[in-house]
């Protein structure tokens, strides 16, 4: 099994999180790429992922897998954000704001 796949969030999806996340995610330049709703319609940046349909992520939606993306990077487009946003916690937080994106199940 992919060790990134089996990571659990230490932080819960909660309002205050989501709105950590979503003030992380426009201060780190994310909606340069992916947009300010997620949506990637962006002209500047070929190949942005959508954010908010999960059924055309290419490296998976398992939050650990999310994780990953965000701090390593994603293929040759995406980079890592490690070193612009260090604390797990904010990576966290970075995350259940983008699945917070995706439609109710």
């Amino acid at each position: 099994m992919d060790a990134a796949k089996a990571l659990k969030s230490p932080i819960p999806s909660t309002p205050d999180s989501v709105k950590s996340g979503r003030r992380l995610y426009q201060t780190h330049g994310c909606a340069n790429c992916h947009g300010v709703d997620g949506k990637a319609l962006i002209e500047v940046v070929a190949n942005a992922t959508d954010l908010t349909d999960p059924s055309v992520w290419k490296n998976g939606t398992a939050e650990g897998l999310v994780f990953r993306s965000i701090r390593d990077g994603a293929g040759l487009a995406m980079p890592p954000f490690k070193t612009e946003v260090n604390a797990p916690d904010d990576l966290w937080h970075l995350v259940n704001f983008i699945r917070s994106l995706w439609p109710a199940k």
